[in-house]
């Protein structure tokens, strides 16, 4: 039966995504910018259902209340496709720094550049850091909010956090607060891996931290703040009554815990 709710939610998704852009296609590129965005948010909250419905999959989300107004940096775990589009519906006006390849996707690239994304040729670090720099500054001085992702790339559920520097460069070059965010959705939507497996996501959306910290400190205090909601969720993912299976980094990180 999970191959099987995999196997339907997988084509589901991809089916839905692609019949979804075709069909908007015409309404979404005809739309100002901002109203559009009904479009990728309206994706998004399909694609919630579908998990939901088809895999088993729900998902619960915590700390709503701690999302700011206007321009913030948004810096959310990465361990899924799953946070990729999850957040989507709670967030204002999002601009997200993705790979430049992602725009030449036919059609996919079309709605990319429509919602003026920053993308980023990952051949040059300093070329890089300088083009999301200037792209975040002129989103932010539109009230919208930069996502990006800490680590950079997917991490498995309890593997050792390797946070880049670019998201204390932003931190230091922009002066607004960083809003974190914990999830344990690699349990149940594993990188690299087709299987879905049933029960709930666990999201949890952290005070923002402030502008004006030092390198130092504004690194120290979003990875322990974090680091500290993700063992949190993925403690409790392991007491529910029929868990996810727990890769071997969430096996270590558990044992740590002495959970």
């Amino acid at each position: 039966m999970l191959y099987l709710r995999s196997v339907l939610f997988n084509v589901a998704f991809y089916l839905c995504t692609f019949v979804q852009m075709v069909i908007y296609t015409p309404f979404y590129f005809l739309l100002p910018r901002k109203k559009a965005w009904i479009v990728p948010k309206t994706w998004a909250r399909v694609n919630l259902w579908l998990q939901k419905h088809i895999a088993g999959t729900d998902h619960v989300i915590e700390g709503l209340e701690n999302i700011p107004q206007g321009g913030y940096i948004c810096a959310p775990k990465h361990q899924s496709a799953w946070d990729t589009y999850a957040f989507l519906p709670h967030l204002d006006d999002p601009v997200l720094i993705l790979k430049r390849e992602l725009m030449r996707i036919p059609l996919f690239g079309w709605y990319v550049a429509k919602m003026r994304m920053i993308p980023v040729d990952r051949g040059s670090r300093v070329k890089a850091l300088n083009s999301i720099t200037e792209g975040a500054k002129q989103a932010l001085a539109e009230g919208r909010q930069v996502l990006i992702y800490p680590e950079g790339t997917r991490r498995t559920p309890g593997a050792p956090p390797e946070y880049k520097y670019g998201i204390v460069h932003l931190y230091t070059s922009l002066n607004v607060p960083v809003l974190p965010i914990a999830h344990n959705a690699g349990l149940y939507w594993p990188r690299r891996k087709f299987l879905r497996y049933p029960g709930t996501i666990r999201c949890r959306i952290l005070p923002p931290i402030p502008p004006g910290l030092s390198k130092e400190e504004f690194l120290r205090r979003l990875i322990e703040v974090t680091e500290t909601a993700c063992d949190e969720l993925l403690v409790a993912a392991s007491r529910d009554p029929n868990p996810p299976p727990m890769p071997p980094t969430a096996k270590r990180r558990l044992k740590e815990l002495g959970a």
